[in-house]
This record gives C-alpha cells, structure tokens and sequence, in this order.
C-alpha cells in the first residue's frame, strides 16, 4: 500500500465515525432536512441557477444532503463519496424521501473509474480538496465529467484558514499557504459535535488558490469567476461571531474565511 493509499484509509475510517455523529447533530439537522429543509446555501442556487432536468455530479457529499437537495430542485443526481458509511445513509434518505439520485463509493480521484456518465453541472463545497494530496488529477477528473459547456462549481473554505492550527482553542499560525507535506492531526471530538467522544484522525493537505486555478485550466476549463469571502456559512472555526444575516465572522475580519469558483468546460 502506497503512503497515500494509507493516508487515505486512515481517513475513510475517520469519515465513517463521523458520519454516525454527524447524523445526530444539529449541525446537519437531519429531522428539518428529512421535513423539506434545503441544506444549500442561497449563492450555491443563485450561481447555478434553474438545475431542474440538468445533471449534475457532487463530489465528496458526505451522507448525502447537499445532493438530495439538488435532487429536490429538479436535478439528475450523482454523490461521490469515500465514506461507506456515508454513503448507506444517503441511499436510505434518497429511498426515504423517495428520490431518484444515485450515491457511489470511492475515491474522488478514482470518480472516473465508478462514474461513466457526463454531467451538465459538477458541484462540490466546504472541506473537500483538503484531503488529496495533489489537484492535477482533481482538475482533469472534473473535465472529464464535465459536458461541452458544462459548469463547475464550488465553495471551500479559503486556504488561510488551513494555515490555522485550532486545537487549542485559539487560532495558531503552524502551517504553509503552499506547504507540501502532509498535515496530521488528532483530536477528539468533530466540527459538527465538540463535545464527541470520537476521535478524528486526519491527514490533509494544504493548497493555495493558484494551485487550484492550475488544475482546473490546465484540465480545459474556463474560470468565470473567483469570489472570496470573509464570513462562513457554518460557525466551524475558533472564536467566530454571527452576524445579523446569519453568517460567521472574525472578530478583526483580516482574512477571508471562503471562496466560491464557477468555471465552464470549453
């Protein structure tokens, strides 16, 4: 097994526990979303649009809400995810909501291999690209899934906030902007429950967003646009305050918390 391949097992079994925790958090609010509740944000809709008809692939979707959302509004779905776990309970909220989406387990990097199909819209959002080690491959899966004229989107957290070490209950500056080696973390607990007893194992990566535009137009695709953002939609970081709409911010505001990205494939 290749130093990766472990790295990414380790991970899998990380994402799998969470999973369990997660289903009961109100973070996720598994009730409200089984109710009707959207679990996507209002600038996910707005930068994609009418999806109703469209295809669309999303990949890293957790248990699954995100992309039953999507499949709530119309669109053909497909999650990729490296979470078996994960992955059972997306197919049972699907069956239970009586939807039509479809769920695949595996390696985002390996998406091309499980998924055959080409997609009008490829989506995914928030903690994702952290966990593989090198975008190129990334980028040029996404193009291959991608349709002529196809979109991609997506939403993640700003690569300063990966440069953070936020274990001891304040942000500690540790990590490179465009550090190469893998960051290993360990601790108890999860972002959606602190007070779990699990514990998380994690290796990750960090990577700059000119990494990022790398991989995606080298890979063929256009980019429409780059936003970035100094408030998060989820309250998942040390010391963040709320805000009157709803959002989360530093206290200072000094770096942007997200980004979002559009990009079509030529």
């Amino acid at each position: 097994m290749s130093t990766n391949e472990n790295y990414f097992k380790v991970n899998k079994e990380t994402w799998n526990n969470k999973v369990k925790v997660h289903a009961k958090s109100e973070m996720y609010d598994l009730e409200a979303f089984k109710k009707g509740k959207s679990s996507l944000m209002p600038y996910e809709i707005e930068a994609l649009g009418d999806v109703n008809g469209k295809s669309l692939l999303h990949l890293q979707c957790h248990f699954g809400q995100d992309t039953l959302s999507w499949s709530r509004l119309g669109a053909k779905c497909t999650g990729v995810d490296l979470s078996d776990e994960g992955i059972k309970l997306a197919q049972n909220l699907n069956d239970e909501l009586g939807l039509d989406a479809k769920f695949v387990c595996c390696n985002v990097l390996d998406t091309s291999k499980f998924v055959q199909d080409i997609f009008d819209i490829v989506f995914t959002s928030y903690g994702v690209i952290g966990w593989l080690p090198d975008l190129k491959p990334w980028g040029q899966m996404i193009a291959e899934r991608l349709k002529k004229g196809g979109t991609f989107f997506m939403a993640e957290f700003h690569p300063i906030v990966w440069m953070f070490d936020y274990l001891d209950g304040k942000p500690i500056m540790k990590y490179g902007y465009m550090q190469d080696e893998v960051i290993y973390e360990e601790y108890e607990g999860t972002y959606a429950n602190q007070e779990s007893k699990m514990v998380s194992k994690e290796y990750g990566w960090n990577h700059g967003l000119g990494e990022v535009i790398s991989a995606l137009t080298e890979a063929g695709l256009h980019i429409e646009y780059l936003k970035e953002y100094n408030e998060s939609p989820y309250d998942v970081l040390t010391d963040l305050v709320k805000t009157e709409s709803g959002m989360y911010v530093t206290k200072d505001k000094l770096y942007p918390l997200i980004f979002t990205l559009k990009a079509t494939k030529f």
